[in-house]
């Protein structure tokens, strides 16, 4: 299929998930099914649910999933709406809930998407059908608003000097195209590519816009507080992230409910308010074989939790 993708950290998510306790597993980013097709494999027992708010990348799952009809079932949504989409399911609480968060070979691969400065293709980068485009973003967006977004979402140092720019090309005709605003990009941070090493100088601007576009952010905060309230006892929670926003976010979450709530008057941790227990103290990160086979997995981080 095109856009064929090879999870990361497949055997590190299988140790940290324990499948073979059985129950059921929610892979909140089911994608292609390359995690999900290896945990029905390792685990007879175990039944599998799969969200993603891509349909196409469902049809790709369940044709991945076949050799296992009977133990798992797919459906549509925000990981940010999961326990609204569990619900109607009747389920018992979770034994696990995988989350591999960011975008997809599937959707990378795709021109006609918008999700690479590589491929030129419309301004889109919608994971799923609703909401503004990049297009609509880039276009419409005061010139403040713009920077504050590469700045915050992007982390993008030049993110004043690029709004700028983009405010200007705008003004002359609307972007439409990757690639016409990876090129204006690149010509506002000029020529200097030596603080950017091998990284194109549009890729902070398109996450940046990505994670906008797809409310990425709000939606990990939303998916961490239901999760841990849907994990059974021993139910473990695995959430992989690529860049530090992403990671920061789960490394607070996880840290806090491992740690309980404090006291005000004694500033005393009450333990029997902890939720979880840590299973990773640092982040998992992909070993020398998988990033050879595999250089996408190169910012990959694994954080794992345990319900108590």
């Amino acid at each position: 299929m095109e856009g064929s993708h090879e999870p990361v950290l497949v055997a590190e998510s299988l140790r940290c998930l324990a499948p073979g306790r059985g129950g059921v597993f929610v892979d909140c980013t089911v994608g292609l099914g390359g995690h999900a097709a290896a945990l029905l494999a390792a685990a007879p027992e175990a039944r599998l649910v799969g969200l993603d708010r891509d349909p196409e990348a469902l049809a790709g799952a369940a044709a991945r999933l076949a050799p296992f009809a009977g133990r798992w079932e797919l459906h549509a949504g925000r990981f940010g709406d999961l326990a609204a989409l569990l619900a109607p399911l009747g389920l018992p609480p979770l034994a696990g809930i995988l989350a591999d968060l960011g975008v997809s070979s599937l959707q990378l691969d795709r021109a006609e998407r918008g999700f690479s400065f590589r491929r030129d293709g419309p301004l889109d980068m919608r994971m799923g059908g609703g909401g503004p485009t990049a297009a609509e973003i880039v276009n419409e967006y005061p010139e403040a608003a713009l920077e504050r977004l590469l700045r915050e979402y992007g982390e993008e140092r030049d993110a004043r000097r690029i709004a700028r720019t983009l405010v200007a090309t705008r003004a002359r005709q609307p972007f439409a195209t990757t690639g016409e605003l990876a090129r204006a990009v690149a010509a506002a941070k000029g020529g200097d590519r030596r603080r950017e090493g091998r990284v194109d100088p549009a890729t902070r601007t398109f996450q940046a816009l990505r994670l906008e576009v797809n409310q990425e952010l709000a939606e990990l905060e939303r998916l961490l507080d239901q999760a841990i309230e849907l994990l059974d006892r021993d139910g473990r929670l695995v959430v992989i992230s690529y860049h530090s926003l992403e990671d920061r976010i789960v490394k607070r979450r996880l840290r806090d409910a491992a740690r309980g709530e404090i006291e005000e008057t004694t500033g005393q941790t009450r333990a029997e308010s902890r939720a979880l227990e840590l299973l990773t103290r640092k982040p998992l990160r992909p070993g020398p074989a998988e990033l050879a086979a595999n250089p996408r997995s190169r910012s990959a981080r694994l954080r794992a939790a345990r319900r108590i």
